[in-house]
């Protein structure tokens, strides 16, 4: 039985100050976005919105950092950090969050060993394996 091998893409993708997106974005890569995303993103790697970044949607990853503003929904495989900077309005789901004393969060948090992101962690990666073992 031949195995796939899912090469890991080390690629990092930056949105830069002053860049507005409007649509949906997916990835298989790390991504920065600097710049305003209005619509969804999917990738996954990992997400990082920095301090001059705006997100208004879903964003789905395995890894997440936010510096910036966020609106919507996230759905986080691994950790999600939310900065001192940040400020997020919305649901999130994830396994693990850390929050800096001065962040905005304003919403609903879900926290469990598995998240239903499609991007989601090793563990659900793991299991999926194990079943299709014989």
């Amino acid at each position: 039985m031949a195995k796939i091998i899912e090469a890991e893409n080390n690629v990092i993708n930056q949105i830069g100050v002053g860049t507005e997106i409007t649509g949906d974005v997916s990835t298989n890569g790390d991504i920065r976005f600097d710049g305003m995303l209005t619509g969804n993103l999917k990738t996954k790697g990992k997400v990082v919105i920095g301090e001059t970044g705006a997100v208004k949607g879903e964003i789905q990853c395995k890894n997440s950092v936010v510096e910036g503003k966020v609106e919507g929904k996230i759905s986080v495989g691994e950790l999600l950090t939310l900065k001192a900077t940040s400020s997020f309005t919305g649901d999130i789901a994830t396994r693990r969050l850390a929050i800096e004393p001065g962040a905005k969060f304003s919403g609903n948090c879900s926290m469990a060993a598995e998240t239903s992101s499609a991007y989601g962690s090793r563990e659900q990666e793991k299991s999926a394996e194990e079943t299709k073992k014989p």
